[in-house]
């Protein structure tokens, strides 16, 4: 009875032997047929193409549109038709007072000038401008800016007058429409201050010899210390980007 009970436990066991040895052979058999399937699937197939980065563009920064303040004061110089074909020299102060919008300012410009002794009488002729106008700022370099303006106004010119039947008239004066033409060029030192040079065609009216008012062609030139007052720098407002 024993013996028979032993036999059926052996057979049982060896039953599930057999039934377990393929079963595991089959899952390792199937696992490195994956593994070979996969590694082979990889091996196939491309590389993925790598994408070139684009590169960053920066934009220029605008420049600045606020408004700013300038003022000036230096030295005149005019050359005024005299008596006999010959010119007179005027020596004086230019005062300015400039709102600007970026590259196009609006300037208030005051003159004085006067030469001394004139034709001998111990007076003197003067010329006394005050124009106002557009002024159109080019730059040129990152330091130097080139400009033209064209002013209009009034002047007040006075002066010894020599007639034509030789004498001499003093203290004759007039007061009369005045208009300017020309250009200059400003080295501007530092962003608060500028070194401003510039030459006009001035015109204004006098007495001739017939002491007839006619007009007259002067040349005058400028020399001027420039302050600028403003909450962006003077280079970010007319400098184009290096």
């Amino acid at each position: 009875m024993v013996l028979c009970r032993m036999r059926i436990l052996v057979s049982a066991l060896f039953c599930s032997l057999l039934c377990a040895a393929p079963a595991s052979a089959q899952s390792s058999i199937a696992g490195a047929s994956g593994e070979a399937s996969a590694a082979a699937a990889s091996a196939a197939a491309p590389p993925a193409p790598i994408k070139p980065l684009k590169p960053i563009r920066r934009t220029p920064i605008e420049a600045a549109k606020g408004k700013t303040l300038e003022v000036g004061l230096g030295y005149s110089y005019i050359s005024q038709p005299g008596t006999q074909s010959k010119r007179l020299g005027l020596q004086g102060t230019d005062a300015s007072f400039t709102i600007g919008f970026s590259r196009l300012d609006l300037t208030a410009d005051v003159g004085y000038a006067q030469a001394s002794n004139v034709l001998g009488t111990g007076q003197h002729s003067s010329v006394f401008t005050y124009l106002a106008g557009p002024v159109f700022h080019h730059t040129v370099h990152h330091s130097i800016d080139s400009y033209v303006h064209v002013l209009v106004g009034g002047a007040k010119v006075a002066g010894p007058i020599l007639t034509n039947n030789g004498t001499i008239l003093l203290g004759g004066w007039t007061t009369g429409y005045a208009w300017a033409v020309g250009g200059g060029v400003e080295y501007w030192a530092t962003d608060s201050m500028a070194i401003r040079t510039g030459a006009d065609y001035l015109r204004t009216s006098f007495y001739d010899s017939s002491l007839a008012v006619r007009g007259q062609n002067n040349i005058r030139t400028t020399a001027s210390v420039v302050f600028y007052f403003g909450k962006a720098s003077r280079r970010g407002r007319r400098l184009a980007p290096r």
